[in-house]
């Protein structure tokens, strides 16, 4: 069944793109308001009920409602994590400013990249240079691609039913979300990076075997450490590698100049490595779901 819903819920999500989200964003955010409101007292403690309360009674109803409907009918569990998944997973979360910035670049026109660049990434007043608005664009959709569709896919796969999904979004919506509240933020960002840690290798992995294997591990293995976020590190080093690109290097922002490490070999970023860095992302979802699809025609047999 598992495999079932994850193709189901991608090509209905290449059929009918769930825009940009926007009202399961508008309830994502008012959840996290109220947990603020009622919670954030400056502390750590505070933080890790809120982050609990938050998270494990929509973990638990999904789990709770995935059995009630497995034994009522199979066909409306699949139904559920169909629906669960299409909410949840997707290219299409992020891929429309990748899509955007990559025929803008295209067609030289430079200045609506930046401006598109500036609303994927928050704005920063920067004007960057052709070749750092698409070194940023494929960060970003290393990066978007990882969180969105393949550490979803992992906890998808863990956990009963589609709560997996519902945890793994979750906690990353609150990790982005509280990562500047100090204390309070604190477990959410401990609780993502936990989550995380088994994903990120799991899609650096797929970004080796589809890409160029022996550059993407020795950027894994010598260059993640480097990067200020480590788990953002291994999925940025292993696909820079995989592509034969250079990433990272310092950014202006807007607080200021940012000392990020390159990570990388080969080529700097140029307007062709944008589709290398499609074609790289499509080839690591095929390679899960195949995987996935064996392993389910074994299991039957």
């Amino acid at each position: 069944m598992s495999v079932i819903a994850i193709i189901a819920a991608l090509v209905l999500e290449q059929w009918q793109p769930l825009g940009e989200r926007k009202g399961v964003q508008s309830a994502l955010a008012g959840w996290a308001g109220w947990l603020e409101q009622q919670f954030n007292g400056g502390e750590r403690r505070h933080g890790l009920v809120a982050w609990l309360v938050g998270v494990l009674p929509w973990v638990a109803a999904a789990i709770v409602l995935h059995l009630l409907l497995e034994r009522a009918s199979p066909l409306l569990a699949l139904v559920f994590n169909v629906v669960v998944l299409y909410l949840t997973l997707g290219f299409r979360q992020f891929s429309h400013y990748f899509t955007d910035l990559q025929l803008a670049v295209k067609s030289g026109d430079i200045d609506r990249a930046r401006a598109l660049l500036e609303e994927w990434r928050g704005a920063s007043g920067v004007v960057r240079t052709r070749e750092e608005v698409i070194r940023l664009a494929i960060e970003e959709a290393l990066v978007a691609s990882h969180r969105h569709v393949f550490g979803v896919l992992l906890w998808y796969l863990l956990l009963p039913g589609p709560s997996g999904a519902i945890l793994y979004r979750l906690a990353v919506y609150l990790a982005w979300r509280w990562r500047a509240m100090g204390a309070f933020g604190e477990f959410a960002q401990r609780a993502f990076h936990v989550l995380d840690w088994p994903a990120v290798r799991l899609t650096a992995a797929a970004f080796a075997v589809v890409g160029d294997f022996e550059d993407a591990v020795y950027c894994w293995r010598t260059q993640a450490r480097s990067w200020p976020e480590p788990n953002a590190g291994i999925v940025l080093a292993a696909g820079a590698g995989a592509m034969g690109v250079r990433l990272g290097m310092p950014v202006q922002e807007i607080d200021g100049m940012q000392p990020r490490p390159e990570i990388g070999v080969g080529e700097p970023a140029d307007g062709p490595l944008l589709d290398s860095a499609v074609g790289l992302l499509w080839r690591a979802l095929v390679v899960w779901v195949f995987v996935l699809l064996v392993i389910s025609i074994v299991r039957l047999l």
